[in-house]
């Protein structure tokens, strides 16, 4: 069943109104999301490959965790909701690191119109990647890279050897460089 998305304004006030999620990409409603962003003890970053069934940027490297926030649901209750969904993890909000909100508006040549505030975080991952379960229809696969390997793959959004979703070039850059400060 399609879900409703709460609708903000351009700077990210809540509107007080919801569509279906379809209806919000087609009309390009301003919408949250969350993102976590997830790294190990040497600072390997957690990448999941788009499926190959998406429609946007299919079988494309992106953040450890992403989704829409459903209507009336809570920032925090979507990242807890979202991991289990995606990878099976169970996680608390204390593990969660909110590194702020970030704007990302594009259009794509489907028509689709992504107009979303990526919620986003940083939180340990504590368990072996093999003991992930990915959702399939969201997740082709999961893999850790090091800081200077996403760096790389930073370097390389826009040219043919693109890997990453090539539309997130500063906002990868600013969770590296969150995940690097991390003490």
């Amino acid at each position: 069943m399609e879900e409703y998305l709460d609708i903000l304004t351009e700077t990210g006030i809540p509107t007080g109104a919801s569509a279906l999620k379809s209806e919000v990409h087609q009309k390009g409603f301003y919408h949250n999301t969350v993102h976590i962003w997830f790294y190990t003890d040497s600072k390997a970053i957690l990448l999941s490959q788009r499926s190959a069934k998406k429609t946007i940027c299919p079988l494309l490297w992106d953040v450890s965790v992403a989704g829409h926030i459903d209507a009336g649901e809570s920032i925090t209750s979507a990242a807890l909701r979202e991991t289990e969904e995606e990878i099976g993890l169970h996680i608390s909000k204390e593990d969660l690191h909110k590194i702020g909100i970030f704007p990302c508006f594009q259009s794509y040549d489907s028509g689709l119109k992504d107009n979303e505030f990526h919620h986003s975080f940083l939180c340990k991952l504590k368990v072996d990647i093999d003991q992930l379960q990915r959702q399939e229809e969201e997740v082709e696969a999961l893999k850790l890279v090091s800081l200077e390997e996403f760096q790389g793959f930073i370097d390389a959004i826009d040219t043919p050897n693109d890997h990453l979703v090539p539309s997130n070039k500063a906002y990868y850059q600013m969770v590296l460089d969150a995940i690097k400060n991390i003490h």
